[in-house]
């Protein structure tokens, strides 16, 4: 146990997560940093999370209407009397010293604007193998890229009061990508770390239909951020594992050559199929070593999935982007939200 230090709020965002929401609890009350006081924002759940958390003894605010992580989040700071604020969603238990580690690379650097963490690569609920392969996977990808990022990685991250104060609230607009606008924001003024310093563990989504629609809706949804900014994010999204969700699915486009071309059409889909296993070689390395040669053919299979599943989600942003003037503005700033330097009052875009 610590000595005391600055109070930290832990806001836990809820939606429907009563079989994680206790394991995510217990682990906050189990934390070996004091003092904090603990807040679940249930986002109008229909199953049992209030009932959940309110057996645990935690502080519950209740939305009236379902506001997305975002307004959740937004909602627990009003509420929140902490110098420093912790927000870890009701599916990822952190482990005991998460929190005092965090608060201590806050401490020591001024310009720290945030800290996240890196999930281990079992999933907190072992539930189907998607999920294995989605812990493995998210673990590799977060791990590969430790150390300052431009992503926020939301789902368990600590930062002090005085830098949410001065960026402003997620954009409750968002309902797919709020933590990439808010790591844009926050990065034209801090700098921003993910850690595996600070470990936790997730309940990844078991169902691979469900993953496959998520990252293809987040993939579209990032457009617009990414055309104006003409860069990839720094760190996690990286132009070479762009390249391999393009040629995953440049490999299923082709295919139907190899039917009336025999051997000469098969050649274009194999090309782009290669160069998709290349772009991520070192993450199956990493698979190959942690669960063998059988799960590997497995994990290679849904990854081709989810490549092909993020390229046509960037692919369908792209059309809309060009078609839709709104879609263009999804990320323009909300004046309500706008930043302003701290000594001359004006707006910083």
């Amino acid at each position: 146990m610590t000595e005391q230090g600055p109070l930290v709020s832990v806001i836990v965002p809820n939606y429907n997560y009563a079989a994680s929401l206790p394991l995510c609890l217990r682990a906050l009350q189990a934390q070996t940093y004091r003092p904090i006081e603990l807040i679940v924002v249930d986002d109008s759940s229909t199953d049992d999370s209030v009932e959940v958390a309110r057996r645990l003894g935690v502080r519950v605010i209740r939305t009236e209407r379902n506001m997305g992580a975002a307004g959740a989040r937004n909602l627990g700071a009003e509420h929140a009397r902490g110098e420093i604020l912790v927000f870890a969603d009701s599916d990822v238990a952190p482990y005991p010293d998460a929190v005092e580690v965090a608060v201590g690379m806050l401490a020591a650097d001024a310009r720290l604007g945030a800290v996240s963490s890196i999930h281990d690569p079992e999933p907190l609920i072992r539930d189907s193998l998607v999920e294995e392969y989605r812990a493995l996977q998210y673990h590799y990808w977060t791990v590969s890229s430790e150390g300052p990022v431009s992503f926020l990685f939301s789902a368990l991250m600590a930062m002090p009061r005085r830098v949410f104060d001065d960026i402003g609230p997620f954009n409750p607009r968002l309902r797919e990508t709020e933590e990439v606008d808010y790591g844009h924001r926050l990065t034209q003024r801090y700098e921003m770390v993910l850690t595996t310093a600070v470990r936790s563990r997730h309940d990844h989504d078991d169902k691979l239909v469900k993953l496959l629609r998520k990252l293809y809706r987040r993939g579209r949804a990032r457009v617009p951020l990414y055309a104006r900014r003409r860069r990839f994010a720094r760190g996690f999204e990286t132009s070479s594992r762009a390249g391999g969700s393009l040629a995953a699915l440049a490999a299923v486009a082709v295919s139907p050559l190899v039917i009336p071309l025999g051997p000469a059409g098969a050649a274009p889909a194999a090309l782009a199929l290669a160069v998709s296993l290349l772009a991520d070689l070192g993450m199956y390395r990493f698979v190959l070593r942690r669960r063998g040669p059988l799960f590997l053919l497995y994990f290679g299979a849904v990854h081709f999935l989810v490549n092909v599943a993020i390229a046509l989600g960037v692919g369908a942003g792209v059309v809309r982007w060009l078609c839709s003037a709104r879609f263009r503005r999804l990320y323009d700033p909300d004046p309500a939200m706008e930043m302003r330097h701290p000594a001359t009052g004006e707006a910083v875009t």
